[in-house]
Protein backbone atom coordinates (compact mmCIF):
# COMPACT_ATOMS: atom_id res chain seq x y z
CA UNK A 1 0.00 0.00 0.00
CA UNK A 2 1.50 3.33 1.07
CA UNK A 3 5.13 3.79 1.77
CA UNK A 4 4.27 4.89 5.92
CA UNK A 5 2.46 1.41 7.07
CA UNK A 6 1.42 3.19 9.96
CA UNK A 7 -0.97 5.55 8.58
CA UNK A 8 -4.30 4.95 9.50
CA UNK A 9 -5.86 5.47 5.69
CA UNK A 10 -3.14 4.12 3.26
CA UNK A 11 -3.38 4.99 -0.34
CA UNK A 12 -2.12 2.97 -3.48
CA UNK A 13 -2.54 3.36 -7.26
CA UNK A 14 -1.88 -0.05 -9.71
CA UNK A 15 -2.72 -0.31 -12.73
CA UNK A 16 -5.28 2.45 -12.96
CA UNK A 17 -6.85 1.48 -9.60
CA UNK A 18 -6.82 3.22 -6.78
CA UNK A 19 -6.60 1.08 -3.52
CA UNK A 20 -7.90 3.36 -0.05
CA UNK A 21 -7.78 0.62 2.89
CA UNK A 22 -8.54 2.01 6.23
CA UNK A 23 -5.37 0.81 8.56
CA UNK A 24 -6.94 0.16 11.94
CA UNK A 25 -6.96 -3.22 12.34
CA UNK A 26 -5.96 -3.22 15.99
CA UNK A 27 -9.16 -1.32 16.74
CA UNK A 28 -11.20 -2.88 13.79
CA UNK A 29 -10.38 0.30 11.67
CA UNK A 30 -12.26 2.51 14.17
CA UNK A 31 -12.72 5.89 13.05
CA UNK A 32 -11.30 8.62 14.84
CA UNK A 33 -10.25 11.83 14.05
CA UNK A 34 -6.34 11.06 11.93
CA UNK A 35 -8.59 8.79 10.20
CA UNK A 36 -11.75 10.92 9.08
CA UNK A 37 -9.41 13.43 7.99
CA UNK A 38 -7.06 10.60 6.42
CA UNK A 39 -10.21 9.12 4.65
CA UNK A 40 -11.35 12.53 3.08
CA UNK A 41 -7.92 13.13 1.74
CA UNK A 42 -7.54 9.97 0.21
CA UNK A 43 -10.91 10.22 -1.86
CA UNK A 44 -10.01 14.04 -2.14
CA UNK A 45 -6.36 12.67 -3.63
CA UNK A 46 -8.17 9.65 -6.15
CA UNK A 47 -10.29 12.00 -7.13
CA UNK A 48 -7.45 14.58 -8.25
CA UNK A 49 -4.97 11.52 -9.41
CA UNK A 50 -4.52 11.40 -13.45
CA UNK A 51 -3.25 7.99 -12.68
CA UNK A 52 -6.36 6.61 -10.99
CA UNK A 53 -9.40 5.53 -13.30
CA UNK A 54 -11.59 3.27 -10.85
CA UNK A 55 -11.18 2.62 -6.77
CA UNK A 56 -11.84 0.27 -4.54
CA UNK A 57 -11.86 0.63 -0.57
CA UNK A 58 -11.38 -1.79 1.86
CA UNK A 59 -10.71 -2.33 5.36
CA UNK A 60 -7.56 -4.03 7.02
CA UNK A 61 -8.68 -7.50 8.41
CA UNK A 62 -10.61 -8.52 10.35
CA UNK A 63 -13.21 -5.88 9.80
CA UNK A 64 -14.20 -3.05 6.93
CA UNK A 65 -15.04 -0.45 9.28
CA UNK A 66 -16.34 -0.27 12.86
CA UNK A 67 -17.36 3.25 12.98
CA UNK A 68 -16.51 5.69 15.34
CA UNK A 69 -13.65 5.51 17.87
CA UNK A 70 -15.70 5.57 20.77
CA UNK A 71 -13.57 4.99 23.25
CA UNK A 72 -10.45 7.52 22.16
CA UNK A 73 -13.09 9.91 21.59
CA UNK A 74 -14.07 10.06 24.94
CA UNK A 75 -10.51 9.50 26.84
CA UNK A 76 -8.87 12.08 24.40
CA UNK A 77 -11.48 14.68 23.17
CA UNK A 78 -13.19 15.38 26.31
CA UNK A 79 -14.35 14.41 30.08
CA UNK A 80 -18.16 13.80 28.95
CA UNK A 81 -20.15 12.33 26.42
CA UNK A 82 -21.56 15.63 25.12
CA UNK A 83 -17.91 17.53 25.30
CA UNK A 84 -16.55 14.67 23.04
CA UNK A 85 -19.20 14.46 20.39
CA UNK A 86 -19.45 17.96 20.72
CA UNK A 87 -16.12 18.06 19.82
CA UNK A 88 -16.38 15.37 17.02
CA UNK A 89 -19.89 16.37 15.85
CA UNK A 90 -18.70 17.48 11.98
CA UNK A 91 -16.38 15.51 11.35
CA UNK A 92 -18.07 12.68 9.42
CA UNK A 93 -20.17 15.12 6.80
CA UNK A 94 -16.61 16.29 5.04
CA UNK A 95 -15.13 12.54 4.16
CA UNK A 96 -18.83 11.29 3.23
CA UNK A 97 -19.14 14.09 1.24
CA UNK A 98 -15.22 13.88 -0.27
CA UNK A 99 -16.57 10.13 -1.17
CA UNK A 100 -19.82 11.08 -2.51
CA UNK A 101 -18.70 14.05 -4.61
CA UNK A 102 -15.70 11.36 -6.32
CA UNK A 103 -16.71 11.48 -9.99
CA UNK A 104 -14.70 8.36 -10.13
CA UNK A 105 -16.43 4.63 -9.72
CA UNK A 106 -15.82 2.92 -6.03
CA UNK A 107 -16.18 -0.38 -5.41
CA UNK A 108 -16.25 -0.88 -1.79
CA UNK A 109 -14.72 -4.44 -0.59
CA UNK A 110 -16.13 -5.08 2.74
CA UNK A 111 -14.03 -7.73 4.44
CA UNK A 112 -15.90 -7.80 7.77
CA UNK A 113 -18.03 -5.96 9.82
CA UNK A 114 -19.43 -2.70 8.46
CA UNK A 115 -21.47 -1.48 11.04
CA UNK A 116 -22.68 2.08 12.21
CA UNK A 117 -20.12 5.18 10.08
CA UNK A 118 -18.77 1.87 8.57
CA UNK A 119 -22.10 0.88 6.93
CA UNK A 120 -22.61 4.52 6.23
CA UNK A 121 -19.02 4.34 4.35
CA UNK A 122 -19.51 1.56 2.15
CA UNK A 123 -23.21 2.79 1.26
CA UNK A 124 -21.18 5.67 -0.50
CA UNK A 125 -19.30 3.22 -2.58
CA UNK A 126 -21.14 2.72 -6.11
CA UNK A 127 -21.03 -1.07 -5.96
CA UNK A 128 -20.02 -3.57 -2.70
CA UNK A 129 -18.46 -6.62 -3.07
CA UNK A 130 -19.00 -8.69 0.07
CA UNK A 131 -16.53 -11.58 2.07
CA UNK A 132 -18.76 -14.04 3.54
CA UNK A 133 -17.46 -12.57 6.97
CA UNK A 134 -19.31 -8.73 6.04
CA UNK A 135 -21.63 -7.60 8.50
CA UNK A 136 -23.86 -4.47 8.27
CA UNK A 137 -25.79 -2.48 10.63
CA UNK A 138 -26.98 1.40 11.30
CA UNK A 139 -26.25 0.76 14.91
CA UNK A 140 -27.17 4.80 15.34
CA UNK A 141 -30.85 4.33 16.91
CA UNK A 142 -28.95 2.29 19.46
CA UNK A 143 -27.06 5.28 20.46
CA UNK A 144 -29.82 7.50 20.77
CA UNK A 145 -28.62 9.15 17.12
CA UNK A 146 -29.59 9.18 13.90
CA UNK A 147 -27.45 7.93 10.61
CA UNK A 148 -25.19 10.41 8.54
CA UNK A 149 -25.74 10.68 4.29
CA UNK A 150 -25.55 6.90 3.49
CA UNK A 151 -28.44 5.49 5.60
CA UNK A 152 -30.74 8.66 4.20
CA UNK A 153 -29.20 9.55 1.50
CA UNK A 154 -28.16 6.04 -0.50
CA UNK A 155 -29.55 3.29 1.58
CA UNK A 156 -33.76 3.97 0.43
CA UNK A 157 -32.69 3.51 -2.97
CA UNK A 158 -30.74 0.95 -2.71
CA UNK A 159 -32.93 -1.76 -0.68
CA UNK A 160 -36.46 0.57 -0.97
CA UNK A 161 -38.06 2.40 1.65
CA UNK A 162 -39.52 -0.41 4.06
CA UNK A 163 -36.20 -2.06 4.14
CA UNK A 164 -34.01 0.81 4.94
CA UNK A 165 -36.54 2.29 7.69
CA UNK A 166 -36.20 -1.70 8.77
CA UNK A 167 -32.73 -1.40 9.32
CA UNK A 168 -32.65 2.23 10.86
CA UNK A 169 -35.34 1.53 12.74
CA UNK A 170 -34.27 -1.38 14.53
CA UNK A 171 -29.95 -0.91 14.38
CA UNK A 172 -30.06 -4.86 13.37
CA UNK A 173 -27.19 -6.62 12.61
CA UNK A 174 -27.02 -8.55 9.07
CA UNK A 175 -24.85 -10.91 7.23
CA UNK A 176 -23.34 -11.00 4.27
CA UNK A 177 -26.14 -13.64 2.45
CA UNK A 178 -29.17 -11.15 3.81
CA UNK A 179 -27.31 -8.46 2.34
CA UNK A 180 -26.75 -9.79 -1.09
CA UNK A 181 -30.60 -10.87 -0.74
CA UNK A 182 -31.52 -7.51 -0.26
CA UNK A 183 -29.41 -6.02 -2.76
CA UNK A 184 -27.33 -4.11 -0.13
CA UNK A 185 -23.87 -5.89 -1.71
CA UNK A 186 -23.92 -7.29 -5.73
CA UNK A 187 -21.45 -10.25 -5.07
CA UNK A 188 -20.75 -12.43 -1.87
CA UNK A 189 -17.15 -14.23 -2.39
CA UNK A 190 -15.02 -16.35 0.00
CA UNK A 191 -12.83 -14.30 2.29
CA UNK A 192 -9.58 -15.20 0.91
CA UNK A 193 -10.65 -14.13 -2.43
CA UNK A 194 -12.49 -11.14 -2.02
CA UNK A 195 -9.66 -8.50 -3.04
CA UNK A 196 -8.82 -10.46 -6.21
CA UNK A 197 -12.54 -10.95 -7.01
CA UNK A 198 -12.84 -6.98 -6.63
CA UNK A 199 -9.76 -6.13 -8.76
CA UNK A 200 -11.05 -8.49 -11.41
CA UNK A 201 -13.87 -5.97 -11.87
CA UNK A 202 -12.23 -2.86 -10.99
CA UNK A 203 -9.92 -3.97 -14.08
CA UNK A 204 -12.82 -4.20 -15.94
CA UNK A 205 -14.32 -0.70 -15.53
CA UNK A 206 -11.05 0.73 -15.67
CA UNK A 207 -10.30 -0.51 -19.16
CA UNK A 208 -12.89 2.13 -20.45
CA UNK A 209 -12.71 5.60 -21.44
CA UNK A 210 -12.04 7.39 -18.12
CA UNK A 211 -13.94 10.70 -19.12
CA UNK A 212 -17.12 9.05 -20.14
CA UNK A 213 -16.86 7.26 -16.93
CA UNK A 214 -16.89 10.26 -15.36
CA UNK A 215 -20.06 11.37 -16.87
CA UNK A 216 -21.33 7.83 -16.33
CA UNK A 217 -21.44 7.75 -13.04
CA UNK A 218 -22.73 11.23 -12.94
CA UNK A 219 -25.46 10.40 -14.89
CA UNK A 220 -26.41 8.06 -12.88
CA UNK A 221 -26.28 9.69 -9.60
CA UNK A 222 -28.77 12.84 -10.90
CA UNK A 223 -30.65 9.94 -11.73
CA UNK A 224 -30.66 8.23 -8.57
CA UNK A 225 -30.33 10.55 -5.40
CA UNK A 226 -30.76 13.94 -4.64
CA UNK A 227 -29.06 17.08 -3.00
CA UNK A 228 -26.50 15.29 -0.30
CA UNK A 229 -25.38 18.52 0.86
CA UNK A 230 -29.35 19.46 2.30
CA UNK A 231 -29.46 16.08 3.47
CA UNK A 232 -26.14 16.37 5.70
CA UNK A 233 -26.81 19.65 7.28
CA UNK A 234 -29.92 18.54 8.32
CA UNK A 235 -28.40 15.61 9.22
CA UNK A 236 -25.62 17.34 11.44
CA UNK A 237 -27.72 19.56 13.23
CA UNK A 238 -30.28 16.78 14.34
CA UNK A 239 -27.00 14.67 15.60
CA UNK A 240 -25.65 17.76 16.92
CA UNK A 241 -29.56 18.27 19.02
CA UNK A 242 -29.40 14.22 19.93
CA UNK A 243 -25.69 14.43 21.00
CA UNK A 244 -27.77 16.55 24.39
CA UNK A 245 -29.64 13.96 25.11
CA UNK A 246 -30.06 11.77 28.23
CA UNK A 247 -30.77 8.98 25.83
CA UNK A 248 -27.57 9.29 24.01
CA UNK A 249 -25.33 9.52 27.10
CA UNK A 250 -27.05 6.52 28.36
CA UNK A 251 -26.88 4.57 24.65
CA UNK A 252 -23.17 5.12 24.61
CA UNK A 253 -22.36 4.50 28.28
CA UNK A 254 -24.24 1.23 28.08
CA UNK A 255 -21.97 0.60 24.71
CA UNK A 256 -18.75 1.38 26.97
CA UNK A 257 -20.22 -0.50 30.02
CA UNK A 258 -21.33 -3.44 28.17
CA UNK A 259 -24.78 -3.54 29.32
CA UNK A 260 -28.43 -3.06 28.27
CA UNK A 261 -29.43 0.24 28.15
CA UNK A 262 -32.54 1.63 29.65
CA UNK A 263 -33.65 4.77 27.62
CA UNK A 264 -35.88 7.55 28.85
CA UNK A 265 -37.14 9.49 26.27
CA UNK A 266 -35.17 12.78 27.05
Amino acid sequence: MSDNPDESVRYQVKDAIATIELNRPARRNALNRDAYARLEDAFRRAAADPEAICIILTGADPAFCSGDDVDEILSSAAKTVKEAFGVVRHQPTPAALAALECDKPVIAAVNGPAVGWGMELALYADIRIASERAKFAELFIKRGLICDLGGFYRLPAIVGYAKAAELLFTGDVIDALEAKAIGLVSEVVPHGSLLERTRVLATRIAGNPPLALRYMKEGLRRATYGDPRDIGNWATDTLYRLMQTEDHREGVASFIEKRLPVFRGR
